[in-house]
């Protein structure tokens, strides 16, 4: 927000200074009559109007480097998060024992693709998916799509794994709204 009001602060600034430097030149262009300023006190609005311009360009190349930077940290945040959630992702599998047919289902199926999806991208029959998508729930101890997707979710939210965005330090225990026992 204060990098909002910085810029705007900032534009208005620059439109200003640019229309004092090019406002003579525009008004005698329309041949609107105005009266010159004094020489001295021109030279003076020019300097300042020119100083005013560079400070700008200046500050918003400060701006533009902090959002850039901020951009990249959270890209690495980005990154990180999405490490972490698919060593979650083997590392159930793995505990479930799941083959690797059924590790690529439990994938597309956490994607959200539908049993027809599934089955043309893997080439398969629906049926063999379905089949597929009953055993890993049988072996991850849940009913369904959205258990199996909660356990992933309830993972993540865990204190350990979600820090506090305000001091990137571990939040309170989250109360856990549906808990699976496997």
């Amino acid at each position: 927000m204060r990098d909002y009001i910085a810029l705007t602060v900032l534009l208005f600034v620059q439109i200003v200074c640019a229309g004092f430097l090019v406002g003579g030149t525009v008004l005698t262009l329309l041949g609107v009559e105005h009266r010159p300023l004094n020489w001295e006190l021109r030279e003076l609005l020019e300097i300042g109007a020119t100083l005013g311009l560079v400070f700008g360009a200046v500050l918003g190349a400060i701006v533009l480097n902090r959002g850039l930077r901020r951009q990249k940290r959270a890209e690495d945040q980005l990154r990180q998060v999405s490490g972490a959630f698919m060593e979650l992702l083997h590392s159930r599998f793995r505990d479930w024992g799941l083959t690797s047919a059924e590790r690529d289902v439990a994938l597309f199926a956490i994607k959200g693709l539908s049993t027809p999806e599934i089955a043309a991208l893997r080439g398969t029959a629906e049926g063999t998916v379905k089949a597929q998508t009953n055993a890993i729930y049988r072996k991850s101890g849940v009913n369904g799509r959205p258990q199996l997707l909660s356990l992933f979710i309830e993972d993540l939210m865990d204190d350990e794994m979600l820090p506090n965005l305000a001091t990137d330090e571990p939040g309170p225990e989250p109360e856990p709204f549906l808990r699976v026992v496997h």
